[in-house]
């Protein structure tokens, strides 16, 4: 039988991952997927967010093929958690199409990557290829990856600064295994800014590697599968930031907290309160859903920096909870500090 493809989808927190899948289930062309979440966090957003998309609710087997993994990075996990899960997809390999995996926003795609070459797995699946999506407002605002002119600036200052942050070397190891990178938010940036991002990127991927611009994820999906690229099987052409295989480290100071509260926001006033928030601690992402007073629908909210998208997802179920649930990322964040500041 033939191999079934799988589709990672990597890049960093809030670039538009979840976006991206979900426009694509909604628009799969009949295409039977499963899709694999891995979040950063123990409240499952993303994966509730794909499993409540249009497309999923009139089709029941879709809604069991999205799967959560929200014990920690994928990167990390891969045979505590991953293994088992791909055997139990692939035992179902006759009703499924293809696999999405949608990466946390702090995973390293290559050691997932190198799972697909265990015998297990190798058999039966194949990564098709990497799909790396940059925010480029991010990007260019420096909120990403450190502007330039300041990091040589400061190298000046302090001969013993490190080369790159933790977040540096995660997203330029994202770039080095895509096969595709897909630009997001450009409607947010000026075409000179969009130019410096192209021509920044040039240096930064390999040769072939082509760029695709996109807003709210609305792509065709024939851009985004059929690479037939056999990621597992060229892996050393694909080499990671600083050089290493197997072994790599994650910034242990980096957590996420979950603030879920029974209790309505107003919507202008709960962004001004994070802002306020952000301003204090190192946050990277913010996203979850919000209870909206005199609102039947329930709200989705997602920051990246001081920027916040919002928008009305379904309504509110029967018996459901009307609770606001939050997640934040970023570096030694603490439940009792957010908290306070929210209540």
């Amino acid at each position: 039988m033939h191999k079934i493809p799988v589709t990672v989808i990597t890049g960093f927190l809030g670039a538009g991952k979840t976006t991206l899948v979900r426009h694509l289930l909604q628009h799969n062309q009949k295409r039977r997927i499963a899709v694999l979440v891995n979040e950063f966090g123990e409240v499952g957003i993303d994966g509730e967010l794909l499993r409540d998309c249009q497309i999923c609710n009139e089709d029941k087997n879709l809604n069991t093929n999205i799967i959560e993994l929200t014990n920690g990075c994928l990167c990390c996990t891969v045979q505590e958690e991953f293994f088992p899960i791909m055997q139990k997809l692939l035992e179902r390999r006759e009703d499924i199409d293809c696999i999405l995996i949608e990466t946390s926003g702090l995973a390293l795609p290559k050691p997932l990557v190198q799972a697909f070459q265990w015998p297990e797995i190798r058999n039966s699946a194949t990564v098709d290829g990497v799909i790396t999506v940059v925010d480029t407002q991010a990007l260019v605002s420096g909120t990403l990856v450190m502007d330039s002119a300041a990091l040589e600036a400061q190298r000046k200052a302090d001969p013993n600064l490190e080369h790159e942050t933790p977040i540096e070397e995660l997203f330029k190891n994202q770039l080095a295994c895509a096969d595709l990178v897909l630009l997001t938010k450009i409607d947010l940036i000026g075409p000179l800014q969009f130019h410096q991002v192209r021509k920044w990127l040039e240096g930064e991927l390999r040769l072939g590697v082509k760029v695709v611009s996109c807003n709210n994820g609305e792509i065709n999906p024939n851009v985004l599968l059929g690479f037939n690229a056999a990621v597992e099987d060229n892996l050393k052409s694909r080499p990671s930031h600083p050089n290493q295989e197997e072994d790599h480290d994650h910034d242990d100071d980096i957590n996420s907290v979950q603030v879920v509260l029974d209790q309505e926001f107003d919507l202008e006033s709960l962004v001004n309160q994070l802002k306020k928030i952000i301003k204090t601690q190192e946050i990277y992402r913010i996203k979850g859903f919000v209870n909206v007073p005199s609102k039947p629908m329930r709200l989705v909210l997602q920051g990246v920096g001081n920027r916040f998208d919002t928008f009305y997802d379904r309504p509110w179920k029967f018996n459901e909870l009307r609770q606001t649930r939050l997640v934040f990322i970023g570096r030694q964040l603490t439940l009792e500090e957010i908290k306070c500041a929210l209540t």
